[in-house]
């Protein structure tokens, strides 16, 4: 590992923050802190912490010597100075005489000591950086370390890297009692660079930022050096069926089971997020996985984010994906009563009796594909592959230089159901349309655009489809999701288009088939080449995406949205526009088909018949043609309905994601079009 220091960054962090009355200590703090948390092999998704002792100026002027530590919801990749809440340091330090202190008593002295009292809770391990004395300090859940020292004999395999140059901290749980025992172990050999605290992670110390995070890298690289050494084969692989299933046939499986996995006939929709590489493939492939996959996690800070092990699901056999559910489902099941029994054992020894969490896992091992995260958005279920895959990497090297051993279960139990660890997650509500995945073709018109702002201002997680892909990708600009190229006049294009759906989010929920385009003529005179494209896209089409939709949705078992964009010319047709209205016509009887014939899935079928939008249909020039054929303004054609309104393509996205919730609601049209009573419909 490289050390990334320069001096040139470090004083230009310096300079930028120096400007908005940040002192050189806390600048470099961050400085190097982002450093840590840019590196993946460090560093994880809000793990690890950094600290800086220094003096700041309280409310009436008098210096104080503070403790500067990461707070509670910052990332050290991204960390600022605010997310390094400045806290009293004395009275920190005279709590170490103390022979225990309790977790609430521990987070009151914090909180009561802060300079500022809106700060984030400074970090859990805030005392360990109190009673160490030097100045910069950094901790990591480097994965090197953990791999030498995840081991039956990890103590003596770190004795053997690092000698007298770093402490040794036997594992206990972070708190007031650790901070004490690390402290100890420092006092009686001054002299060591750092702390390995077995099974958990690594602690370096320094008088400057670039000695503490140089010493960090040194360490790391110590123990990647090891690692190299005496490797032996790893994971033999197991038999596995001749041709593996894809990954758009199995994820739609694996999120409808992990919705449905609450138990007792309740169920609320999850994300999901696949993850391959030689090396996951290596892993999830290995005859022994069903022991080393089941052992537990690397470091106890993982745990309240993927729980403490993954659901190892059987190959899935192209063609034979029946048998495949049969035995997925079998897996969810005993991951479920693997955990309610995990619970009951060690729930007894809580001083005050805890409340089960879901079983629901969030790490899907699938033999011969990969990896899946699982979680309630695609951040979630990011932040759970991302650990999945560090867990591969780190568990890969312990078992090439011995046997992958974390800590126990009752130890496990009590990170994984400690408040203080469960406080870093945060609660908050969700939206109407959280963990449901949104497809929407055309969604780089206008309407296209208002339909993916208005489902993500509701909570749902967009794909925003268009046969332009600058068109989709800034169709999810500002609001997240996945915009992907897609012509839905090509079944190729749309598969493979929901492919990549169900790789990134693990499925579709609601399909918006908005695509579309006018074509005019007198249907008498008009050339049948314009007629046949006209129906490729304005029938087809919504018929190649539902399609595809459907079996995604009916393989997830957890029903589904189908939502059309019709027409009033569906319905009311107009002169000379036979070409656009006939294939919207069958687009109309298509919209209750599909009601018909999946409703017992629980799949609706709905769409909105909208008229006069400024979408792309109709454009400028058109518009003016057609106000000036009637004798009126552009302004009054736009606003020629009961309402005399003009319709906006906010109001046609708003009535998309109406038909979305409307639960009981399908073979329905809903008319967007201020008032056009002979297009009216019941």
């Amino acid at each position: 590992m490289d050390s990334q220091w320069s001096d040139a960054d470090a004083e230009s962090f310096v300079g930028r923050y120096v400007e908005a009355g940040v002192s050189r200590d806390l600048a470099l703090r961050v400085y190097t802190s982002r450093l840590l948390g840019g590196d993946p092999r460090l560093v994880l998704h809000g793990g690890g912490n950094t600290s800086v002792k220094t003096v700041q100026t309280d409310i009436v002027g008098d210096e104080v010597d503070v403790l500067c530590v990461k707070g509670s919801g910052w990332d050290l990749g991204d960390i600022e100075p605010a997310g390094l809440p400045a806290v009293r340091l004395d009275p920190l330090l005279r709590l170490e005489a103390l022979d225990r202190l309790s977790d609430e008593d521990m987070v009151n002295v914090q909180r009561g000591n802060l300079l500022d009292s809106t700060a984030p809770n400074p970090s859990v391990e805030t005392m360990l950086h109190a009673f160490l004395p030097h100045k910069f300090i950094d901790h990591t859940h480097s994965t090197a370390i953990l791999s030498v020292s995840d081991q039956p004999d990890g103590e003596a395999i770190c004795a053997e890297i690092f000698g007298e140059s770093m402490g040794s901290v036997p594992y206990i749980m972070p708190g007031f009692a650790l901070a004490k025992s690390a402290a100890s172990i420092y006092r009686k050999n001054p002299d060591v660079g750092g702390l390995i605290l077995h099974k958990h992670g690594i602690f370096t110390f320094g008088e400057n930022a670039q000695e503490a995070y140089e010493r960090m890298i040194d360490a790391v690289t110590l123990a990647e050096q090891r690692l190299q050494k005496g490797r032996k084969s790893v994971f033999v692989a197991a038999d596995l069926p001749h041709e593996i299933a894809a990954v758009e046939a199995v994820a739609p499986i694996l999120r409808g089971l992990s919705a449905t996995a609450l138990g007792g006939g309740a169920w609320r929709r999850m994300v999901v997020d696949f993850r391959t590489r030689p090396e996951i493939l290596n892993y999830v492939n290995g005859a022994e996985v069903g022991r080393y996959s089941q052992v537990g996690v690397v470091t106890p800070d993982h745990n309240i984010r993927i729980k403490n092990t993954p659901v190892l699901l059987p190959a899935p056999e192209a063609g034979n994906l029946a048998a495949f559910r049969d035995g997925a489902q079998a897996a969810f099941e005993a991951f479920a009563q693997a955990y309610g029994d995990y619970f009951v054992r060690h729930n007894p020894r809580q001083a005050v009796s805890k409340t089960q969490l879901d079983p629901v896992p969030r790490v899907a091992l699938v033999p011969g594909l990969g990896l899946f995260g699982i979680g309630d958005s695609p951040k979630s279920a990011a932040v759970a592959a991302d650990l999945a895959e560090n867990t591969v990497d780190t568990i890969t090297d312990a078992e090439a230089i011995g046997t992958y051993e974390c800590v126990s279960e009752a130890d496990m139990f009590d990170i994984e159901y400690w408040s203080l660890e469960q406080a870093k997650l945060g609660k908050s509500s969700e939206k109407p349309m959280a963990r449901q995945i949104v497809a929407i073709t055309g969604a780089g018109g206008a309407i296209g655009q208002a339909i993916a702002q208005a489902f993500a201002a509701e909570g749902a997680t967009i794909a925003a489809l268009d046969i332009d892909a600058v068109a989709a990708a800034d169709a999810i600009d500002g609001i997240g999701g996945a915009g992907i190229a897609c012509d839905v006049t090509d079944p190729a294009s749309v598969g493979t288009a929901f492919a990549q759906i169900c790789e990134r989010f693990g499925g579709v929920d609601v399909l918006v088939s908005n695509a579309g385009a006018a074509w005019s003529g007198r249907i008498g005179e008009v050339g049948m080449e314009v007629l046949r494209k006209s129906f490729e896209l304005n029938f087809f089409a919504h018929q190649t995406v539902a399609q595809k939709a459907v079996k995604i949705m009916q393989a997830q078992g957890t029903g589904g949205a189908l939502l059309f964009n019709a027409s009033k010319q569906a319905v009311h047709p107009g002169p000379d526009f036979g070409p656009y209205g006939l294939p919207k016509a069958a687009t109309l009887s298509l919209v209750r088909q599909y009601a018909i014939d999946y409703g017992g899935d629980g799949i609706r079928a709905n769409a909105v018949n909208a008229d006069r939008i400024r979408s792309g249909l109709l454009d400028e020039d058109m518009i003016a043609a057609r106000a000036a054929a009637r004798g009126v303004s552009e302004a009054d054609y736009m606003a020629g309905n009961l309402l005399h309104q003009e319709v906006r393509a906010a109001d046609v996205a708003d009535a998309f994601v109406y038909l979305a919730k409307a639960a009981r609601t399908t073979a329905a049209v809903i008319t967007v079009d201020g008032g056009n009573i002979a297009a009216a419909l019941r």
